[in-house]
């Protein structure tokens, strides 16, 4: 608790002595990244601090109800015209998470880091990383509280967001009796609940459907059982007219048959790389397979970009995966 309350203080501080600042989360942002980034934007503009939020590329459409989500810059398409000098960065397990955000990073820029991941490298000048919070949303719950802030239906939305995604709708381990009283309060607020688990958790579009039904025809197990992986490609995502956000929840179908310890999903970057995607039913510290390839992550849920071709990739991350076993 005294780490906590201390890293607290320092985040405040942190805020209320500078001013401009760059607000960037994790490269293809996921619910939490991208509530966390809004949740920041909030709480900069109660304190009237000029901000500018980022990605290095598009965020989820299906995240477009949030507030002010069409105020996060897409770098890709829509750079900016200065760098800055103070930055906070959200839910990047390290460094090299931030993408290519770093490029409008003054050089010696100063970062506050707040982040849940338990192979976080505490990267920032100042760092807010609590390992045991189920998200960086819950996070920012207690470091709103801890400022003074009155929440409103729009932020109280976004944290709400961020809880229900990284927690896969209250049912992982990390679903802790603290993140539902959270989750609990922030209803008081009127957040609509099962309106958010309905397009966040069960809805799909038809290329999404598509691109899991090529996937799944792909589905290769080890001779044991306990491992089971899928595979999607650039051909794949053209042939079913998918986007990179669609591939999102495909793993958790290898990983959710009867008998298997950890799910792979190996999305093909390019000729060159790949990135890795791993879930966990507990056995397997996926976290610890992720970092052996320069990853990271959460026990139960990692991953790792990898460099090389698929073929020679997938033996090697099983290998780490058995080794664990």
């Amino acid at each position: 608790m005294q780490t906590m309350n201390r890293e607290l203080h320092q985040s405040k501080q942190f805020l209320m002595e500078h001013d401009h600042f760059l607000v960037v989360s994790h490269v293809q942002p996921d619910g939490d990244a991208v509530s966390s980034t809004l949740a920041v934007g909030w709480l900069l503009s109660c304190l009237g601090k000029n901000y500018v939020m980022v990605n290095e590329g598009p965020i989820p459409k299906r995240m477009g109800y949030l507030w002010q989500a069409d105020q996060i810059h897409d770098l890709s398409v829509n750079p900016l015209d200065r760098k800055f000098e103070h930055v906070i960065c959200v839910d990047c397990a390290d460094f090299k998470r931030v993408g290519k955000t770093k490029d409008w990073f003054e050089e010696g820029a100063k970062l506050l880091n707040i982040d849940h991941h338990p192979t976080n490298d505490a990267f920032g000048t100042v760092n807010l990383v609590v390992p045991d919070a189920a998200a960086t949303a819950e996070i920012l719950y207690d470091f709103v509280t801890y400022m003074g802030l009155e929440l409103n239906k729009e932020v109280a939305t976004a944290l709400y967001t961020g809880l229900l995604t990284d927690t896969g709708g209250f049912r992982y381990s990390s679903t802790s009796p603290k993140v539902m009283e959270i989750a609990s309060r922030l209803l008081e607020y009127g957040v609509d609940g099962p309106a958010l688990s309905e397009l966040l958790l069960e809805q799909m579009t038809l290329p999404q459907l598509r691109l899991l039904t090529r996937a799944l025809n792909g589905l290769q197990l080890s001779e044991d059982g306990l491992i089971a992986w899928v595979s999607v490609s650039d051909e794949d995502l053209q042939a079913t007219g998918a986007s990179h956000e669609d591939m999102e929840g495909i793993v958790n179908y290898p990983r959710n048959i009867q008998g298997v310890e950890t799910g792979l999903l190996f999305k093909v970057i390019d000729e060159q790389a790949v990135k890795v995607s791993m879930r966990s039913a507990g056995k397997v510290d996926v976290a610890l397979v992720a970092k052996h390839f320069g990853g990271g992550g959460h026990v139960r849920a990692a991953g790792a970009r990898i460099e090389g071709t698929l073929d020679t990739i997938v033996p090697q991350v099983l290998e780490q995966v058995r080794l664990q076993l």
